[in-house]
């Protein structure tokens, strides 16, 4: 595959790469054209895949090399956020998926996706044992929280390669992560908080509210897998693909102007979609 796309400078360059991506559908499930798009845009193809035409053998996990999990409200999230979705995963797909995590590919969720990871154990998956380790309970307000939010990496990683910040929007009723302490300081030991939630200055939330907008422990908005190979995160970044997308785009427009700076096309949001295709370039 080859494309001609624009880059965060405003420029073109030609992108070259022939491994696709599995977009995960289901009932419930409503971001699947906007993770394409964003993909697309970075230079991944992808197939937009209803979980039951993998059940079928319609399509294969294996002729993939990244799997992702977006966001919605999957199976109306009636037994749990995420939960129907991952059993159904665990009762019909789980040999699969543990082959699929057998090779150098990569997993992605995002909201309901984190959600669903959570689930089925691919987070925290220390040494590769796949349990319930984590938890996205109700946000601390109680209600659905649909606003932006400003996140920034813990730590660089595959994912996190070259993002100062991102600032993008929430959309979620169940995304107050929560662990043991013990469970926490793993992550933290092994570097395994990808994004915490901070103000726009960049220092960290400490908890407060909107900053944080569910009360997640420690700020934490995504988490890695131990390998690494697992990204999972609540704020929705294919959201915001376009510069214009950022709630202060007009303010950031001048500043770069008065610089004499081009003003970018895309977001900063899409540097993790960015990263992801230079991984398997």
């Amino acid at each position: 595959m080859t494309r001609t796309i624009s880059s965060h400078a405003g420029t073109t360059r030609q992108d070259v790469i022939t491994e696709k991506a599995l977009i995960m559908s289901g009932y419930g499930i409503n971001s699947e054209l906007e993770t394409k798009d964003a993909l697309s845009r970075a230079g991944m193809d992808a197939d937009i895949v209803h979980i039951n035409d993998l059940i079928d053998r319609k399509y294969q996990m294996t002729d993939y090399r990244l799997l992702v999990f977006p966001g919605g409200f999957s199976y109306g999230d009636d037994t749990g956020a995420g939960n129907a979705y991952a059993n159904r995963v665990r009762n019909n797909l789980w040999n699969d998926l543990t082959e699929f995590l057998e090779d150098d590919n990569l997993v992605l969720g995002i909201c309901n996706g984190f959600q669903i990871l959570a689930n089925l154990g691919l987070v925290p998956a220390f040494d590769k044992h796949y349990k319930r380790d984590i938890a996205l309970m109700p946000n601390r307000k109680g209600v659905l929280e649909c606003r932006y939010v400003t996140i920034k990496p813990a730590h660089e990683s595959l994912w996190t390669k070259g993002i100062e910040r991102i600032v993008c929007p929430v959309s979620h009723g169940e995304g107050n992560f929560s662990c043991s302490k013990e469970i926490l300081q793993r992550l933290k030991n092994q570097k395994m908080i990808a994004f915490t939630y901070c103000r726009d200055d960049m220092r960290p939330a400490d908890g407060e509210y909107p900053y944080n907008p569910n009360g997640s422990t420690a700020d934490i908005a995504g988490i890695t897998s131990a390998d690494g190979k697992v990204l999972a995160m609540m704020p929705h970044p294919e959201r915001a693909m376009e510069f214009v997308n950022q709630y202060d785009w007009t303010l950031q427009k001048e500043k770069l102007r008065r610089k004499q700076l081009l003003v970018p096309a895309e977001s900063l949001n899409m540097k993790l979609f960015h990263n992801i295709v230079e991984y398997f370039r």
